[in-house]
């Protein structure tokens, strides 16, 4: 999520689509049902099914499955033909006056670059920006260069017609117009649309073009960053969302840095790739940090065994050969009979994936098959025959079916991280049954056995086995505390910060501002850093108080990043730091000088003339998304930069104290007075 369950109660407009939250979420729903009935909001539903969501909607308008970007692709076209955007915000916070390269180009529906040989884009050399001598992007403040994003978003989503959207997702002009017409109303200063998704967008081959459609939708109309505004997705787990903040996924890293490719052997091009700069002057680059995150995250798996001298231990990384062993191309190799065996993890694989005759087949080819798992799943006995419900020949089935049955949360100490980021604390309730074991003692033991095997008999390359750092006072089984202390991360020696102050050595840091790239800091999962500091568990605060009335309970668990309930919250203020809304203030920046509501998105400063943090974190927020994938990635800056403003005198720094205060001062030693804001205004 941008924005919290919680937050949702700010919403004037609640647009639901590709989910079901009034079933699948109820208890988040209840702040749906809180925006409706305290801020009198609408709820629209889009939905191939009348469901329980829409049960509750305002407006229901059903639509053919698989047509969102039909849908979305003429509510863009719709905004723009009608001038219903927030102008002030769009010219300021987005790329719409940024130059594309002329070498991009679409026609019958291809991008440029595209090999029809290979079927897939070989050469995305004109997907980016024109860059000036001075190496920042160009830009037509005016909107009128044709090869401005602008107007390059006009031209390729004119296309998209009522009449032409209505026949593609089967839907009456009438409703579309009367969807539309409401949503436009979010466009003015005052009034907010949250977005929410699950499933139903996700797990479409097309989801991540879906849901950059809705974040485009939004940038338009001025409601990323905004209380009650956003694009949120509602997760299918309670922490699901903490399994893709650690690298879930095949090609990633905690806190979403990326395995190396197979070319990628060499480790200062791998940096240098990764490290992105700003394009434009005054604006910021999260991405610069990415030399830090990634050393740091090397010396928690490693320790002393990553070292300057053998680049922070980056030969141990696997490199991918091919971009992504995603779980259908697993389940692929597996039905070809390439994969021996299959370790599944809390993971119920015939009843998540789309064709369980396909993955039965495929695990009925594995030698072996592990289940960890609180409870027999479906997965975990595919092999017996249950009647016409799993007609299948036990004896034709050769798999050797081992259950690990693990305990489950309310069996164990530890966090987990819901939909809206927050990282929470949870003490365990009651002994696991039976024999069941944490997922971290058995993956402990493992671990070490695995070991054990590579000290006694060596192999082709044992290093990052045998040089993994397990500094665990139990070895076969770390308890949830060293874990979440590892994961958040300390100094490995003393050193000075960039706002001087003193860290001393095995101290916790404080924010990820403080990580280093020269071996100085250890964290497991940048992006948490912050959840236990030298204050304690931030994650186990329950002060559920709301002093400002706009639902962010600062002092209740922790959020990522730096306890930020409202991503990009800097764009909820013009550029002189007053917001859209009085009454719906994320943070007031600088004319005032009263204290944010929430942790500021810039990167603890903030400055009259500096652009919003951006979800590109090169200072635009990319409304280029057309262009067939976002040109970076979509974090916010990190904390610690010192940035000045234009004579390049003074710094003002806010930072949020564990009371919830906000202090500030001004680096030149001038004088200034900060008042925490009072009330809404």
């Amino acid at each position: 999520m941008t924005n919290t369950w919680t937050d949702i109660a700010n919403a004037n407009l609640v647009l639901v689509m590709g989910g079901n939250a009034a079933e699948a979420h109820p208890c988040g729903f209840k702040w749906v049902t809180e925006a409706k009935a305290h801020n009198k909001a609408r709820l629209i539903v889009v939905d191939p099914r009348f469901t329980r969501t829409a049960s509750v909607a305002d407006y229901y308008a059903p639509i053919r499955t698989g047509t969102d970007i039909a849908f979305m692709g003429g509510l863009i076209n719709y905004l723009l033909t009608e001038d219903k955007i927030q102008h002030e915000y769009v010219r300021n916070y987005t790329d719409v006056s940024f130059i594309v390269r002329a070498g991009y180009g679409f026609e019958d529906g291809i991008f440029s670059g595209y090999d029809a040989a290979k079927r897939s884009y070989t050469d995305k050399s004109g997907w980016g920006y024109e860059l000036g001598e001075d190496g920042f992007a160009k830009v037509d403040p005016t909107l009128q260069d044709p090869r401005c994003v602008y107007q390059l978003m006009k031209q390729h989503y004119s296309r998209y017609t009522i009449d032409l959207a209505s026949q593609i997702c089967g839907m009456p002009v009438d409703a579309m117009q009367k969807i539309w017409e409401e949503i436009a109303t979010c466009s003015q200063p005052g009034k907010t649309m949250t977005i929410l998704y699950a499933l139903g967008w996700t797990q479409h081959s097309i989801g991540s073009q879906i849901i950059r459609s809705a974040a485009m939708v939004q940038l338009l109309l001025g409601n990323v960053g905004m209380p009650g505004g956003g694009v949120n997705a509602l997760r299918g787990h309670s922490n699901i969302q903490g399994l893709t903040d650690l690298g879930l996924l095949s090609n990633s890293l905690p806190g979403y840095l990326t395995l190396p490719a197979d070319a990628e052997q060499d480790f200062t091009a791998y940096i240098v790739k990764r490290t992105q700069k700003p394009l434009r002057p005054g604006q910021l680059s999260y991405w610069q940090n990415y030399s830090k995150f990634h050393v740091s995250l090397m010396k928690a798996w490693y320790a002393g065994n990553a070292t300057v001298e053998n680049n922070w231990a980056y030969d141990y990384l696997p490199k991918l050969d091919i971009p992504n062993y995603d779980i259908l191309k697993v389940f692929d190799l597996m039905g070809q009979g390439k994969v021996n065996g299959y370790l599944c993890q809390g993971f119920n694989p015939i009843a998540a994936l789309p064709d369980k005759n396909r993955v039965m087949a495929a695990l009925a080819k594995l030698k072996w098959l592990v289940v960890m798992d609180p409870l027999a799943t479906e997965t975990s006995q595919f092999w017996e025959k249950v009647g016409p419900y799993n007609d299948v020949n036990s004896a034709d089935i050769q798999t050797e079916v081992i259950r690990l049955p693990t305990t489950c949360f309310a069996e164990e100490d530890g966090s987990l991280v819901n939909s809206s980021r927050w990282l929470q604390w949870h003490w365990k309730g009651a002994d696991g049954p039976g024999e069941a074991r944490t997922d971290v003692r058995i993956m402990s033991e493992l671990f070490l056995r695995l070991r054990q095997r590579y000290q006694a008999n060596g192999g082709k390359f044992p290093d990052p086995l045998l040089k993994l750092s397990w500094p665990y006072k139990i070895p076969d089984e770390p308890s949830p505390e060293e874990l979440a202390k590892e994961i958040n991360g300390s100094a490995t020696m003393d050193f000075t910060d960039s706002a001087g102050a003193a860290i001393k050595a095995n101290a916790q840091l404080a924010g990820f501002g403080q990580l280093r790239d020269d071996g100085s800091t250890a964290s497991g999962c940048w992006i948490f850093c912050g959840s236990w500091t030298e204050l304690g568990n931030q994650m186990a605060r329950r002060d559920n108080s709301d002093p400002f009335g706009m639902h962010q309970h600062q002092g209740w668990a922790w959020a990522w990043p730096a306890n930020r309930r409202i991503l990009y919250n800097r764009a909820s203020a013009d550029l002189a730091g007053r917001p859209w809304d009085p009454s719906q203030l994320a943070g007031k920046w600088l004319v005032t000088l009263n204290a944010p509501q929430d942790s500021p998105a810039q990167p603890g400063h903030c400055l009259i003339d500096l652009q919003p943090q951006q979800t590109l974190g090169d200072g635009a927020e990319c409304l280029g998304a057309w262009l067939g994938e976002p040109v970076l990635g979509w974090f916010p800056e990190p904390d610690g930069i010192a940035i000045t403003d234009k004579d390049g005198s003074r710094i003002l720094f806010f930072s949020r104290q564990h009371e919830g205060l906000y202090q500030g001062a001004l680096k030149s030693g001038l004088g200034v007075t900060l008042q925490r804001a009072a009330g809404k205004d």
